[in-house]
C-alpha cells in the first residue's frame, strides 16, 4: 500500500472562479480602492487597487474590440496572447488584462532570442504579442523568420508604451499601442469562468519538466485560485500593510504567481524592480521601507558579499523568502548575520514548488526556520505527498525518494504533449516532481536535489546541492556549482565543482586555489563525495533568470576542457 503524507493544516474550501473574480473579491479581500497595488521603482509611477481594475477592465475591452478596429487580429475567449517585456509596471496591467478579457497568457523570458522565442509562439499558438520596446528587434527577427510580412507582423505587435516606456522614441506611431487599447472603452465586467470552467487553462509557462525541451504548462485558473490561498495560510503577513520588493522576474511561475498574484491578494504594495542589482536592491528598501521580498538564494550572496548592505536603512525588512533552488544552512544564517550586523532582524527560509504545481507545495514556518533550517517546510493545505524510490516503492521514514505530490495546485497537463503529460501524471494524479527529498519525523522535507542530476560515484548518490552547500561555507567562496564528469579510467562520474573567487581569480593562482578547496573540503564529506573530477574556478556560476544552476552548461564546458587536455596529450 503507498505510504501517503497529508499536509497537517485543515483543508481550505475556495471558490472556482476566474483569477480575476477572484482577485477583486470583496467577498474576502475588502481592500479599499485607494489603496495602493504597484509601484514602479524606476520611475516611481504609482497605481492603486482601483487604479489595476479600471485599467484592466479597459485592456479587456482594447483587446476584444479596439484591437480588430486599429488593424491589428481579432481576439475571441480562449485565444493566447503572450508577453515578452522585463518587469514593469505595465505586467499586471498586460497580465489581468488578458484575463479579464478571457485570453490564456504565454510568459516569454525577456532575455529570449528570435529563436528561443519563435518556439515558444509556435507552440503556444499564440495570435498577438505584448512586446516592451526594447525587445521589439527580437520579435521582428522572430515574425521574418516566420515568413510573415511587415503588414502581419504589424497586426500581431501590442507595443507595451506605457509606464516605463512612455513615449518609447517615436515608435508609438508605427504600432498598435497599449496607449491606444486602454483609451477605447472598458468592459462593464470581465469574462466570468465559474464552476468547471474554472479548469480551463489561463496561463502557459513554459518548463523542461523533468526531461527534454521547454513544454507548455496548462496552468488553470483553479490551479492559481487554490495555490494563492493555499500559499496564505502559512505566510508570514503583517498586521499592517507590508511592502514587497519585486525583483524576481514575472515571467517565471514564482515571480507571476507568488509576487503578482499572491502578493496583491493580501493587500501587499508591490514595488517592481526591472531585475535584481544589489544596491538598487538595498536603496529601494530604504526608500519604500520594504517589509518583505521574494528571493532566490544568489540575492542572499550578494547581500552577504556587496558592499551595498552596509550604505542602506534596511531596518524594515522583516522577512525576505526563498525558493527555486536550494538554499543552505550557511547561506540562511550568513544572511541573517549580514543584516543583523546593519540593524535589521531580517528573518529567512525557504519553500518549494515547481511550474507544474503553480508553483508551491512546502514552505517552512519562519519560528522553525533555525530548528529545521534547510528544510523547504511542510506541505501547505490541501496536498498529499508520496516518496518514491525507483518509480515504484515508497521509501522508509528518513530515506530518500522522488518527491510526487496530489492537490488542486497541479497543472492540467504539458500542451500539445499528451505522452510528456503522462510521463508526468500518474492516473490517480499523482505528480512526479522529479526531486530527490527527504521528510523527517515531524514532517519537514529537504531537497535532497533534482533526480536526473544525482551524481553516482561507484554506486554511491552523491547530491550536488549537499557539495554546494559546503562548499559556499569556504570564506572566499562567493558561489558554487557541482556536476559530474564521466571517468573512463575510473568507469564511474566523478563529483566536479565550479567556484567563483570573491576577489576573481586567473592562471595559476586560480589552479592553485582549486588545489586548495579540493584539500579543503575533504575532512567535511563522506568520502564517496569527495570533489575527485577536481574544482575549477570561473568568473561566475550560469543561472537561469530565476537563480537556477545551468548544469548542462557546465556539463558542456567540463567535455570542452576534457577535450581540450586530451588535445595537449
Amino acid at each position: 500500500m503507498a505510504k501517503i503524507y497529508k499536509s497537517h493544516l485543515p483543508s481550505l474550501q475556495v471558490p472556482d472562479e476566474s483569477i480575476f473574480t477572484h482577485l477583486f473579491s470583496t467577498r474576502f479581500f475588502d481592500f479599499p480602492p485607494s489603496s495602493p497595488a504597484f509601484i514602479d521603482a524606476a520611475t516611481d509611477v504609482k497605481l492603486t487597487r482601483g487604479d489595476v481594475r479600471d485599467m484592466c477592465l479597459a485592456l479587456a475591452f482594447g483587446l476584444r474590440n479596439t484591437l480588430k478596429t486599429l488593424g491589428g487580429v481579432q481576439l475571441k475567449r480562449g485565444d493566447v496572447v503572450l508577453i515578452f517585456s522585463p518587469n514593469s509596471i505595465l505586467w499586471p496591467i498586460m497580465l489581468f488584462g488578458s484575463i479579464a478579457a478571457g485570453l490564456r497568457v504565454t510568459l516569454a523570458n525577456s532575455n529570449y532570442v528570435s529563436r528561443e522565442l519563435e518556439h515558444q509562439w509556435v507552440d503556444s499558438r499564440a495570435k498577438a504579442i505584448f512586446v516592451a520596446p526594447p525587445l521589439l528587434p527580437v520579435v521582428q527577427d522572430m515574425f521574418r523568420a516566420a515568413g510573415l510580412s511587415e503588414a502581419e507582423t504589424r497586426q500581431r505587435i501590442v507595443l507595451a508604451d506605457w509606464g516605463s516606456y512612455e513615449g518609447s522614441g517615436g515608435l508609438s506611431s508605427q504600432f498598435i499601442t497599449m496607449t491606444k487599447l486602454l483609451g477605447g472603452g472598458k468592459l462593464a465586467t470581465e469574462e466570468k469562468f465559474p464552476g468547471k470552467q474554472s479548469s480551463e487553462t489561463v496561463l502557459l509557462c513554459y518548463s523542461s519538466g523533468t526531461t527534454g525541451k521547454p513544454k507548455g504548462v496548462e496552468t488553470t485558473h483553479r490551479n492559481i485560485t487554490y495555490c494563492v490561498n493555499m500559499t496564505r495560510v502559512v505566510y508570514p503577513t503583517s498586521t499592517t500593510q507590508d511592502v514587497m520588493l519585486a525583483v524576481l522576474p514575472f515571467f517565471h511561475i514564482f515571480g507571476v504567481s507568488n509576487i503578482l498574484t499572491f502578493s496583491f491578494l493580501i493587500g501587499s504594495t508591490i514595488v517592481i524592480m526591472p531585475k535584481f542589482d544589489p544596491v538598487d536592491f538595498c536603496r529601494n528598501i530604504e526608500k519604500y521601507k520594504v517589509t518583505m521580498s521574494m528571493i532566490v538564494p544568489p540575492i542572499c550572496l550578494a547581500l552577504i558579499h556587496h558592499p551595498a548592505t552596509t550604505k542602506f536603512n534596511l531596518k524594515s525588512l522583516r522577512f525576505m523568502a526563498s525558493g527555486a533552488a536550494p538554499l543552505s544552512e550557511a547561506v540562511v544564517k550568513a544572511t541573517e548575520a549580514r543584516l543583523q550586523s546593519v540593524g535589521a532582524q531580517t528573518m529567512v527560509c525557504q519553500g518549494y514548488g515547481l511550474t507544474e504545481t503553480s508553483p508551491t507545495t512546502h514552505f517552512l514556518p519562519l519560528e522553525d526556520r533555525l530548528r529545521k533550517v534547510g528544510s523547504v517546510g511542510v506541505l501547505i493545505p490541501n496536498l498529499e505527498a508520496r516518496l518514491v524510490v525507483d518509480n515504484t516503492t515508497d521509501a522508509e521514514l528518513g530515506g530518500m525518494g522522488e518527491l510526487w505530490v496530489r492537490g488542486p495546485n497541479v497543472m492540467k497537463g504539458y500542451l500539445n504533449n499528451p505522452e510528456a503529460t503522462k510521463n508526468s501524471i500518474t492516473l490517480d494524479g499523482w505528480f512526479k516532481t522529479g526531486d530527490v527529498a527527504i521528510r523527517d519525523s515531524d514532517g519537514y522535507y529537504y531537497i535532497v536535489d533534482r533526480q536526473k542530476e544525482l551524481i553516482k560515484y561507484k554506486g554511491f548518490q552523491v547530491a550536488p546541492a549537499e557539495l554546494e552547500s559546503v562548499l559556499i561555507q569556504h570564506p572566499d567562496i562567493v558561489d558554487a556549482a557541482v556536476i559530474g564528469v564521466y571517468s573512463d579510467k575510473d568507469a564511474s562520474e566523478l563529483p566536479r565543482a565550479y567556484v567563483v573567487h570573491g576577489k576573481g581569480l586567473k592562471g595559476e593562482a586560480a589552479v592553485a586555489f582549486g588545489n586548495e578547496v579540493e584539500k579543503w573540503i575533504a575532512p567535511r564529506v563522506a568520502k564517496h563525495k569527495l570533489l575527485r573530477g577536481g574544482v575549477v574556478v570561473v568568473d561566475a556560476v550560469p543561472r537561469s533568470a530565476a537563480g537556477k544552476i545551468l548544469r548542462r552548461e557546465l556539463r558542456d564546458l567540463a567535455k570542452r576542457e576534457v577535450a581540450g587536455v586530451r588535445a595537449k596529450l
